[in-house]
């Protein structure tokens, strides 16, 4: 989630927005699932062509034909608000939301692409950290450090858990290792409508939040810098950079609250979280 002014709204932060927490029934549920395994097809999909001298132009074209004409599904960030693409590319220091366009990847990029898919009506909401090359041991580090964050942030989903929970756990795990959590950018919940509440902070103190419940659906994303936390709007209106120009790195799943715990709906061909 990103600020009112962006295509991606909320930051943390926004006063004075109300929405709605939906829990879905077992039906919706299922419907979560498609969307969500068709998010992350996308993503099993463009990874081969994650490569030295494509632009990220190119990404986007890959993604917006395999949505609409493999899948017959609509990428959900086309025109949302005003955004112009089919997905987000997010390069080296870009923290989320970057716009694809004449940008040629190089040797060492790191590049988070974010897909988020609408199926009969409902979303799936899904991004990864690729490597160009070989990267920087810097530059894989801060990816593999925002991977074990979101990884550990989702191991704690169960009813009874607050949000504060999975805000500390990555929040802690994040700082101990020498990087910073973006406090600007968030979490939220999803289903039939993109962004709904609740936000889901990654920092926070434990026992604190929303009590989560049977049947809640949010996404769990921590934006993951390996500098200082602070972030800057691009005059694009859209692109998020870490203001001081280091390494930046998100990975997300969007999490259905069970009975028994979690289901991550947006699992890719490997299975793994």
């Amino acid at each position: 989630m990103a600020p009112d002014n962006a295509p991606f709204p909320a930051t943390a932060q926004t006063p004075g927005q109300t929405m709605t927490v939906t829990y879905k029934t077992p039906e919706e549920q299922e419907k979560m699932r498609i969307a969500g395994r068709l998010a992350a097809a996308v993503l099993d999909m463009i990874g081969e062509h994650v490569q030295p001298g494509i632009t990220t132009g190119e990404l986007d074209e890959i993604c917006h034909r395999h949505i609409t004409e493999v899948q017959n599904a609509i990428p959900a960030p086309l025109n949302y608000k005003g955004f112009p693409k089919s997905i987000c590319t997010s390069v080296n220091h870009v923290v989320c939301h970057g716009i694809p366009g004449a940008k040629k990847l190089r040797k060492g990029d790191i590049i988070n692409i974010d897909i988020t898919v609408i199926k009969d009506g409902w979303h799936g909401d899904t991004s990864r950290m690729f490597m160009v090359g070989e990267p920087s041991v810097r530059a894989r580090r801060v990816s593999t450090i925002a991977h074990e964050a979101m990884r550990r942030g989702i191991e704690l989903i169960r009813p009874g858990a607050r949000l504060g929970d999975i805000g500390h756990a990555i929040q802690s795990f994040v700082e101990a290792e020498g990087c910073s959590i973006v406090r600007d950018y968030c979490g939220h919940g999803i289903g039939k409508v993109f962004h709904e509440d609740p936000k889901v902070l990654h920092y926070g103190k434990p026992g604190t939040g929303m009590e989560l419940v049977e049947g809640m659906t949010f996404t769990v994303e921590p934006m993951v810098n390996a500098g200082r936390y602070e972030t800057r709007l691009l005059g694009d209106g859209w692109t998020v950079v870490t203001k001081d120009h280091s390494l930046s790195a998100q990975w997300e799943h969007t999490v259905l609250v069970t009975a028994g715990g979690f289901e991550v709906l947006t699992l890719g061909a490997s299975g793994e979280i």
